[in-house]
């Protein structure tokens, strides 16, 4: 008999491809699901997978196996809300994944707002390096950048431009870059984040004279310090280290406050829009509907850091 941790874990080792990654989801051993295959095949007679080193590909039986057990758990995931009817609260699980420093300070304090609204919905916020490319079995993934998968449907959230920044006292030190290339004469801090170029900063000029305006163009940086923490680099910024290309959303409140200030605001930097990424399977549940709806609310029309 197949029982209901079975679909689980089908649905789960197809969203994750491998045993380990599967395990790590469903917070087990992967020797347990290791064992939990074997069973299930010995038990259905017929073989599910095929293995390798690295990952795990399903047989015709197995995508079979998989196709009925996603639409069954959609149906059970549903079930709740359609027992509770219309008007009452939404329930059932919702998993949202973010960056560290987004996460934190924006995504969280809204997941209190939206737990005291639907309080029958038991919310999970993994914050994550690489939120988008280490999330396959999240319900909702809050992204800042471009989006290169089709296997995600993406909410457009907010505006965010990146701003070329560095402390007053830097800039007094070092004084203050008339153009980009000047950025090669410049300690620059950069961030390592998803599978970005990060010392590639690409800029559209602003030029005055119809031919030149908007023309593409970049500086490729040699970074005197890189972290993989965008709040690391940020607060180096604000030491006096170097200057800079940040997320709005990151540095607008320092720079208002006049401890950060923005350089070079002739040239528009590429941005990177935030977007709440939903995967394409069939039967999106109405809690992570809603979710992504109150996020609209939240950043639309005007996101909280303009």
């Amino acid at each position: 008999m197949i029982t209901l941790d079975d679909l689980r874990f089908i649905d789960a080792l197809d969203r994750t491809g491998s045993l380990s990654a599967a395990a790590r989801s469903l917070n087990v051993t992967p020797p347990a699901l290791s064992m939990r295959l074997k069973k299930l095949e010995r038990a259905l007679s017929i073989n599910l997978v095929v293995r390798s080193s690295r990952n795990v590909r399903f047989t015709s039986e197995g995508e079979r196996l998989v196709a009925e057990a996603r639409n069954l758990l959609e149906q059970m995931n549903a079930l709740p809300g359609a027992l509770a009817g219309e008007g009452h609260s939404l329930t059932g699980r919702l998993q949202v994944v973010s960056s560290f420093g987004f996460g934190r300070l924006h995504i969280a304090p809204l997941i209190v707002r939206f737990a005291e609204a639907y309080p029958a919905v038991r919310v999970t916020l993994d914050l994550s390096e690489r939120p988008w490319t280490e999330s396959k079995t999240a319900d909702v993934v809050i992204h800042i950048g471009a989006v290169r998968d089709s296997s995600w449907v993406s909410h457009f959230l907010a505006r965010n431009a990146r701003w070329v920044c560095a402390s007053p006292a830097y800039l007094r030190r070092r004084g203050v870059p008339s153009h980009p290339r000047e950025l090669l004469q410049h300690a620059c801090l950069c961030v390592r984040e998803n599978d970005e170029d990060v010392t590639l900063w690409r800029y559209r000029s602003d030029d005055r004279t119809p031919a030149a305006r908007g023309r593409a163009d970049a500086v490729r940086v040699s970074p005197a310090f890189t972290s993989n923490d965008g709040e690391v680099v940020r607060n180096w910024a604000l030491a006096g280290l170097g200057i800079t290309l940040r997320s709005e959303w990151d540095v607008a409140p320092f720079v208002r406050r006049g401890r950060l200030q923005r350089i070079l605001t002739t040239w528009d930097f590429d941005g990177a829009d935030v977007v709440a990424l939903v995967p394409t399977r069939h039967g999106i549940s109405a809690r992570v509907t809603r979710f992504v709806d109150f996020l609209k609310e939240h950043f639309l029309p005007t996101p909280p850091w303009r």
